[in-house]
């Protein structure tokens, strides 16, 4: 749900970077699997209320074949964002993403959120949140070039342009898990729970520092 902009200015400039829950961003290329692997958490941690599966606001409908998140018109992205409606966006593929700004309230608030985002903003997010996971989730060229042509939504030109991003694009800092999801969704969900797990536990204990 999209909250006004009063989260953001009660939330002053020394209250960043924000501490006591942790903050964990998925990220990978396209065709990797990273919705795969966050419904699979989701599903396992169902009544967990330490964990928030962080919805998405994308200037791109909400389908059957993509992740369950919330729409706006360009337009309506760019009003939201200036009222200060999201704790951070970013544009990719010629799409912009949000994630709503109670976020920030929930990490506040020793929660563990959890958002599917771009490597790019890795930046912006160590400054914004004392405690960050980056969990990258990867597939083997092959893979991935079979998913995205599954996928159906760019030609193969597309997709082979996306391969070659990928392949050169690097993490690195503190706090980084790589999980390879080439084979069943089990075995790298099972991975993703265990990070997702350290931090429950993570938080659990700055809480009471």
């Amino acid at each position: 749900m999209m909250v006004s902009a009063s989260i953001e200015r009660e939330l002053s400039a020394e209250t960043f970077p924000i501490r006591h829950g942790v903050f964990v961003a998925v990220v990978g290329p396209s065709g990797a699997g990273k919705d795969t692997v966050i419904g699979y958490a989701k599903a396992l941690f169902a009544d967990e209320t330490q964990l928030e599966f962080v919805r998405r606001v994308i200037t791109r409908p909400s389908d059957t074949a993509s992740e369950d998140h919330d729409t706006l018109a360009d337009a309506a992205f760019a009003e939201a964002e200036a009222d200060g409606a999201f704790a951070i966006s970013w544009e990719a593929h010629g799409l912009r993403y949000g994630l709503p700004a109670d976020v920030d309230w929930s990490v506040t608030n020793g929660h563990v959120a959890v958002a599917n985002v771009s490597r790019a903003i890795i930046p912006a997010l160590r400054e914004r949140y004392a405690n960050l996971a980056v969990v990258e989730i990867t597939a083997s060229p092959e893979v991935l070039a079979e998913r995205l042509a599954m996928r159906g939504r760019e030609s193969r030109g597309e997709v082979l342009a996306r391969l070659a991003r990928s392949a050169n694009m690097s993490l690195s800092g503190p706090g980084v898990t790589s999980i390879d999801n080439s084979g069943p969704r089990e075995v790298a969900g099972e991975r993703f729970a265990e990070v997702l797990r350290k931090a429950m536990a993570f938080s659990d204990m700055s809480g009471l520092i």
